[in-house]
């Protein structure tokens, strides 16, 4: 069948061969499936729920949950099927977002996990005129429960409005989470979703019955786009938490995936792990595993081993590289990362120990793909984010003339770019340019093609436009590519480019305490808390070596005079209450930063 509407995928899907086992999560320790006729039956009879509270076509209504569970993809079919348009959100936004987010939608119900969702929603109502009803996924004392509104009074009239659905109708607002400013809400059809979900699939190791973990948050485009493609292709999908992942009990190792997406933070954690076991090794195996972890230096896709070489790599398979594997479930074929730049150091080791890493790159306002690379056909290139799926055209925009040559903002256009962003019409107008007559979408990323396999053009992001410095010279310094070297080094947690309108280049790095308190132990140095240890001399030595060390890779101008050790932690969301260094989706909070950090940066240049 034709595909016109999203919901359509799970019809597909049952024209083809429903699965018993299409989307399950852990309720009591114990993993609980729904089969794809369950999903589809019980999203109906929500739908009539819906309109039975009075839900309209067109109104909207919110989803919010912790972890990615089988509600939330009912919901978001019975929200489709009566006309309604969803507006997820994350969890770990603050009340103040929530109300502004709701008034701007004029979110009517809104649909919550557990823990203090609730309440936080419920305290955000209390300036949300719209917000009629707070349902919850989950008992709740006398809280509204979802499954109390599920009934058949109404399913006529639900399929009328299924009918009634266009393939150009908005279906969803998704707030963008943004680094600075309020969250702004990115309008997309079932077209545009649609027109990316068949064509990045179709670039992807997925066939009917294989497993996968679903963990990445399904109000991101990024995994919510991934599940429509599981739907279509019969994927088995497994919902977790990224609390849940590794040892021997967690869900790679239980599970036993084919597939998944993932952010790279991620993934350079998984190698941290991987790094710091090898380093606490003893005698030949230490040796065998550093000589194992030198071999992936060279690796690139498509890179065929001969000789002696083939003998060495043979070899730290088997001793070596198949343990990573084991650790991983053992069934991986590929992992899609994305939402932000991938060091080229963790794709390259993890491909070369045989876990492809496929890089692919899109905003909110691209639904979300706009390159990929491929699995397969050896069109892949580590340190690009591939090359642009088909019917989307990629412009590199060097008008502005303050990058190096070939390099210019990407802008975009095809079927997949949204309709704007919700009640903000300059800032959609501010975004779109045109260029011989024809209407781009300006992404605010700074890129480039560069040549790679079969003489293809594969796209490189060099760094996002208000990102770059303007040192006190005139000269531009893209920070993104300097921060991506400095975490390759399994010692460095996290790493900040400063220096806008300053003589020189520096940065802010926090540690990674589990690799530096095994550094410390082999060093003979005494453990006592972070902020005590950075001011070691041995380890304020030891970072500058790190320092040193990826210098010979930018020019004089990009490379780090000077750096400040901070003992903290960043993370996308705080238990303190304070505002977040990171976004949701792992990126850099600038102005947050520098914010927090005054004093220490102007310490840099005094």
């Amino acid at each position: 069948m034709k595909v016109q509407r999203l919901f359509d995928f799970i019809q597909k899907q049952i024209n083809e061969k429903p699965l018993e086992k299409f989307i399950g999560s852990k309720v009591d320790g114990q993993w609980k499936f729904y089969s794809t006729l369950e999903i589809q039956k019980l999203a109906k009879e929500l739908a009539c729920g819906l309109i039975g509270e009075g839900i309209m076509p067109g109104d909207k209504i919110g989803i919010v949950v912790y972890k990615n569970r089988p509600e939330w993809v009912i919901a978001d079919l019975a929200i489709q099927y009566v006309g309604a348009i969803g507006v997820p959100m994350y969890p770990t936004i603050s009340i103040r977002e929530y109300e502004y987010i709701m008034n701007e939608a004029e979110v009517k119900l809104c649909f919550v996990g557990i823990d203090d969702l609730y309440d936080k929603v419920s305290a955000a109502q209390a300036k949300v005129p719209f917000l009629k009803n707070i349902v919850c996924f989950d008992k709740q004392g006398g809280r509204p429960y979802w499954k109390d509104y599920l009934n058949e009074n109404h399913v006529e009239e639900v399929e009328k409005r299924k009918e009634n659905v266009k393939s150009e109708d908005l279906a969803t607002i998704i707030y963008t989470s943004g680094t600075t400013g309020n969250p702004k809400g990115v309008m997309l059809t079932h077209a545009n979703v649609i027109s990316i979900v068949d064509e990045t699939m179709s670039y992807l190791p997925l066939e009917k019955g294989y497993k996968t973990l679903s963990f990445l948050p399904f109000c991101h485009i990024f995994e919510r786009a991934v599940i429509y493609g599981y739907t279509s292709r019969g994927v088995e999908m497994y919902c977790t938490g990224t609390d849940n992942l590794g040892g021997e009990t967690g869900d790679l190792a239980m599970v036993k995936p084919h597939f998944f997406t993932t952010v790279p933070r991620l993934l350079e954690k998984v190698y941290e792990k991987i790094y710091n076991k090898g380093l606490a090794l003893t005698g030949v195996k230490k040796k065998l595993f550093f000589w194992a972890l030198a071999m992936t230096d060279g690796y690139e896709v498509g890179k065929k081993y001969s000789g002696w070489e083939a003998i060495q790599m043979k070899i730290a398979d088997k001793l070596i590289f198949s343990k990573w594997r084991a650790a991983l479930g053992g069934n991986l074929i590929a992992i899609v990362t994305g939402a932000a730049p991938c060091p080229a150091k963790i794709a390259r080791v993890f491909s070369a120990a045989g876990i492809p890493i496929l890089e692919g790159y899109g905003l909110t306002e691209t639904s979300p793909t706009i390159s990929i690379n491929h699995y397969g056909d050896g069109l892949a290139k580590i340190g690009s984010v591939g090359i642009p799926i088909r019917g989307i055209e990629v412009y590199i925009d060097t008008s502005d003339g303050n990058y190096r040559e070939g390099e210019g903002e990407i802008l975009v256009s095809g079927p997949n770019i949204m309709l704007g962003y919700y009640k903000q019409e300059e800032q959609t107008a501010a975004v779109f340019k045109e260029i011989n007559g024809k209407k781009y979408f300006m992404t605010g990323d700074i890129g480039m093609f560069v040549k790679g396999p079969k003489n293809q053009d594969f796209l490189k992001i060099t760094d996002r436009k208000k990102e770059l410095l303007k040192t006190s010279g005139g000269k531009y310094v893209a920070p993104a590519p300097i921060e991506s070297k400095l975490k390759e080094n399994f010692l460095i947690e996290q790493a900040m480019v400063v220096g806008d309108n300053q003589k020189f280049v520096s940065a802010l790095i926090t540690p990674s305490v589990e690799a530096l308190q095994s550094w410390c132990s082999e060093h003979e140095i005494a453990w006592t808390n972070v902020t005590d240890v950075l001011k070691n001399e041995k380890v304020i030595q030891l970072y500058q070596s790190a320092v040193d060390e990826i210098s010979p890779n930018f020019s004089q101008i990009e490379q780090i005079k000077k750096f400040v050790l901070v003992a903290a932690n960043w993370e996308p969301v705080k238990t303190d209450g304070s505002e977040s260094e990171l976004t949701p989706t792992m990126k850099l909070k600038r102005r947050v930063i520098m914010d927090k950090y005054r004093e220490e940066i102007s310490k840099l240049y005094f």
